[in-house]
């Protein structure tokens, strides 16, 4: 049986940055886009071309960012989905490759930051885990300086984002993936984890960190957008949400000690 054609709408890159400007995303600021290239529709050449609409919405003087992680460099023990052989765990941590910003792929955050992260110019910073990438004119400053035992805290690029007043658009995107939600987890009581990953120096390190969970942020972005100003709209076929950083981080800081507090693991 044939596939049947798509429905559409058609999305190129001039209708994404003409419904992006709609949305209120401005010439000049600084942009971080948690992003679900299939909820856009069919994009006529797919995240290349989300990309460049983007790119062409904040204009040369603007900054896209995007989460870059790479969460698989993490302890084999940890693993569930799928899990491997507990004799596997030796080798693994021995082998493993040490993340390098330059070839280390993103994961598990979509082809629209992939491609972000392995664009002309892009900057990644240092965090082999919770990495940002970033195009334009703020890049660097915005990267630099992200701590190896800060995943998403004040020494971190959402620190800097927030500071140098960017904002969030969730394209396609939930507000379970919202990162700016983590930066109001090292400002509040929270648990310390220890979390493995391969080191620089080819050896397995161990690290002291804040522990982050997204439990419960899907509710937190409901109150959010109840509470607070969220401009919602339409790119494509998918919901878009623009907000500022900063708005996102002070209204966690709150919500969660009172809806969600880990207080008793600390």
């Amino acid at each position: 049986m044939p596939t049947p054609p798509p429905t559409g709408p058609l999305v190129t890159r001039d209708t994404l940055a003409a419904e992006l400007r709609a949305l209120g995303v401005e010439p000049g600021e600084i942009l971080l886009v948690h992003s679900s290239l299939s909820s856009l529709g069919w994009v006529c050449g797919g995240a290349v071309a989300v990309v460049r609409g983007l790119l062409d919405a904040i204009g040369p003087d603007g900054t896209l960012v995007v989460p870059a992680q790479s969460g698989d460099l993490s302890d084999p023990a940890l693993w569930s989905n799928p899990p491997v052989p507990a004799d596997w765990w030796a080798r693994i941590r021995a082998t493993m490759p040490a993340y390098d910003p330059l070839i280390t792929p993103a994961l598990g955050v979509g082809v629209i930051p992939e491609t972000v992260r392995t664009w002309p110019g892009a900057l990644r910073s240092a965090h082999p885990q919770t990495s940002f990438a970033a195009l334009g004119a703020r890049a660097a400053e915005l990267v630099e300086g992200h701590a190896p035992d800060c995943r998403l805290g004040e020494r971190s690029p959402l620190a800097r984002l927030e500071k140098a007043g960017a904002r969030v658009l969730l394209l396609g995107a939930g507000y379970a993936t919202c990162t700016s939600f983590h930066l109001a987890e090292y400002r509040i009581p929270a648990p310390l984890v220890e979390v493995g990953r391969p080191g620089p120096d080819g050896t397995w390190e161990v690290v002291t960190e804040v522990s982050i969970d997204s439990h419960r942020f899907d509710e937190l972005g409901h109150d959010f957008e109840r509470d607070r100003d969220v401009v919602r709209g339409t790119v494509g076929a998918a919901e878009a949400r623009l907000f500022p950083v900063a708005d996102a981080v002070a209204y966690a800081q709150r919500w969660l000690p009172l809806h969600r507090s880990r207080e008793e693991e600390c």
